[in-house]
């Protein structure tokens, strides 16, 4: 029997989609330097930067303690401002989950942008719980990258 899931978590921002997409793609290693105590590293493994099959870590801390999660890009609309990420290594995987992608999607609403992002994933067993926890700090890093360029 599956346990599969999706949780999806919206977040209003003041910065245009594209500013998004480009940090997340392309510039990853910008939210180190804009949220350092939530995210510590972000590594390049193989491909390019930004590019459809390259593969990437990201060094943070959660629930206060620091995680790691590996991802490959899946996909990218450039027009539409979104990214797919499979993970495929680190805690979300190795400890919790039998399989998490994490999609991120920035899209006009009203005079305003918003942030989207969705996990699916796969439960071992039905002890394992939602990724609200992960949900929360994904949108709070989104909200602080978005109070950080509109400042500048």
């Amino acid at each position: 029997m599956a346990l599969s899931g999706k949780l999806i978590g919206y977040v209003e921002i003041s910065k245009k989609g594209d500013v998004f997409h480009d940090l997340f793609r392309h510039n990853p290693h910008e939210i180190v330097a804009i949220a350092p105590i939530k995210v510590h590293d972000c590594e390049l493994h193989d491909g390019e930067r930004g590019a459809v099959g390259s593969i990437i870590s990201w060094h943070y801390t959660h629930e206060g303690k620091r995680k790691i999660c590996k991802q490959i890009i899946e996909a990218v609309n450039e027009e539409n401002h979104m990214a797919v990420f499979k993970v495929i290594g680190g805690d979300l995987v190795e400890e919790l989950y039998k399989s998490f992608t994490i999609i991120l999607h920035v899209e006009q609403k009203g005079d305003g942008q918003v942030a989207t992002w969705t996990f699916e994933f796969e439960k071992p067993n039905v002890s394992v719980p939602y990724p609200t926890s992960m949900m929360d700090y994904l949108c709070d890093l989104v909200k602080d990258l978005d109070a950080h360029g509109s400042t500048n």
